[in-house]
């Protein structure tokens, strides 16, 4: 009885390894940046930024994604730019821009041709608003796409024109707000326009990628003639809105017409 006993006490008595407490804060600079990684930037690494400082400052190291803040300008902090272009020009094929809450972003006819993805550092989009104003020089769009692209958690305000042109690549906009100007010329004004052509050739469309298309979800669209406009060949399809008191939330698919 002794000896089992004893046999007891020693299995249920842990190793001294397993009594010591680690936590992730433990781990070195540049193990932890490693994993942050891992998360998509919105939300699970801006979340991981509102921990603490230094996870703050790891979460929005340039290894992980550009930021634009024009209140830093001249700065020199690596990885950080004063203005949207200069961010966009500086940025490699998929990485992701944070754009600091402001509402003194200029956007007036900036082209994409990388994939990128576009965050506002705001809690919400109309803390993070760029503008594409009326007195721009042949003002036609804040943002052209010309490659496949992500925009989460801005606002977007066209005084003429429209805010996403959409000239060719799939097009995502996730949580945004978009404003038009309401005129006597509004016809001209359209929150998103496509000029992208669906490809008939089904061995081209497999070399190219993914189908051209826009996809929304969660955003609020004020003002213009209407949410969409098409001069190629995709079509409005799975549209679903909900209707507030100045302005409709959108879910839809610009895209390719399935047959029947």
């Amino acid at each position: 009885m002794e000896i089992g006993k004893q046999s007891k006490a020693r299995k249920t008595t842990p190793p001294a390894s397993l009594t010591t407490t680690t936590t992730v804060n433990a781990l070195d600079d540049g193990c932890l940046m490693h994993i942050f990684s891992f998360l998509s930037p919105i939300p699970d690494r801006y979340n991981t930024a509102l921990v603490c400082h230094r996870w703050r400052y790891l979460a929005c190291h340039p290894r992980l994604w550009l930021r634009v803040e024009p209140s830093i300008k001249g700065s020199g902090e690596p990885g950080v730019f004063p203005s949207l272009e200069d961010a966009i020009s500086a940025a490699r094929p998929g990485d992701t821009i944070l754009i600091a809450a402001a509402r003194n972003h200029v956007a007036c006819n900036i082209q994409i041709k990388k994939p990128l993805c576009l965050v506002g550092g705001g809690d919400l989009p109309d803390d993070t608003v760029l503008t594409c104003s009326r007195g721009s020089e042949s003002s036609e769009s804040a943002l052209e796409f010309l490659s496949t692209c992500k925009v989460v958690n801005l606002t977007v305000r066209a005084e003429l024109g429209c805010c996403f042109l959409h000239r060719s690549g799939r097009l995502i906009i996730e949580g945004c707000v978009l404003q038009c100007e309401e005129n006597p010329l509004d016809y001209l004004s359209y929150p998103i326009m496509s000029t992208a052509k669906s490809s008939c050739d089904a061995f081209a469309s497999t070399l190219k990628g993914a189908p051209d298309s826009v996809t929304v979800a969660r955003t609020r669209i004020e003002g213009g003639a209407k949410a969409v406009w098409t001069s190629g060949s995709l079509v409005l399809q799975s549209v679903r809105a909900i209707y507030a008191r100045k302005s409709i939330f959108f879910w839809f698919e610009v895209g390719e017409m399935v047959a029947a």
